[in-house]
Order: C-alpha cells, then structure tokens, then sequence
C-alpha cells in the first residue's frame, strides 16, 4: 500500500503492467494474437460483404442501363437459366459480360463469405488442439457444406 499522495515508483508500476494474463487452465495465453485473429475474422466477414455489395450493385446499375426501358416481364422469375446453377457457369457467363452474371457472382461471394469464416476458424482451432471447438466447427462446416450441396446429390 502507498501513503495518500504517494504513488508507486515506476518501476513498480510497470512490473505489475507486464504480467500475462492466464487462461482458465493456467497456462500463459497469447492474447496479442488472439487480437489478431479476432481483427482477421472481422476483416474477412466485413470486406467479404463490401465487396459482394459492391458487385451486385455494379451488376445491378449495368443491367438497369441495359434492361431499365424495357417492360416488365414477370415470367422472367419463374426459371433460372441453367447457366447460373453452379460456380463455373457463373463464371463464365460473368466473363462472357453477363449482367446477371455479375449479380450472382456477387451473391456467390456473399454465401462465400461466412463459409470462408468458418474454414479459417477450423484451422485455428486446429492449431491450437481446440478438440471441442474442432468438433463444433467441423459440424458447423458439414452443415454448411450438405446445405450447399444436398440439392445435388
């Protein structure tokens, strides 16, 4: 204890300052790059968004200077072109200048986004020998992968 109006020297101060924080196991825990982590996932969820955003509203301006005159044909959401049903007709209709191509390459990388998360959160599990949260990732990304590709099989 320090007498009022005293306080500690600095060295004290910066002895009790570099202690490293424990985790529940005791063991020391690197909460520099748990930051880090932490700023990669949020980065990867925030910029994945943007730029979905940002395609399907280039998409979306391209094909309203194209097709905005034209009458409302409601037929024309009954039937996806089967170009659109899988990654690879995306692409090529996108590289073939298709507007509507560029729409749904942005909204693939909209469905990307978080299962990109989630990969990159197994690894790190799977880094750290996380055993429970390996099991509760890997079952998050079955679900994730079955819901993608159920329809298919």
């Amino acid at each position: 204890m320090y007498p009022l109006g005293k306080l500690a020297n600095e060295e004290q101060v910066e002895s009790e300052s570099n202690l490293t924080p424990l985790s529940s196991d005791c063991t020391p825990h690197n909460a520099k790059s748990d930051r880090h982590l932490e700023e990669f996932i949020s980065n990867l969820l925030k910029y994945g968004v943007l730029l979905a955003s940002a395609i399907v509203f280039l998409g979306g301006i391209l094909y309203l200077i194209r097709h905005g005159t034209e009458p409302a044909d409601y037929r024309f959401f009954q039937g996806t072109p089967s170009e659109f049903c899988s990654p690879e007709g995306v692409l090529k209709a996108v590289f073939s200048g298709s507007r509507r191509g560029l729409i749904q390459l942005g909204l693939l990388i909209l469905i990307a986004t978080p299962i990109a998360r989630v990969i990159f959160s197994f690894l790190v599990f799977l880094r750290q020998r996380d055993f429970t949260y390996i099991i509760v990732t890997l079952c998050v990304l079955m679900a994730l992968i079955y819901s993608m590709i159920g329809a298919y099989v």
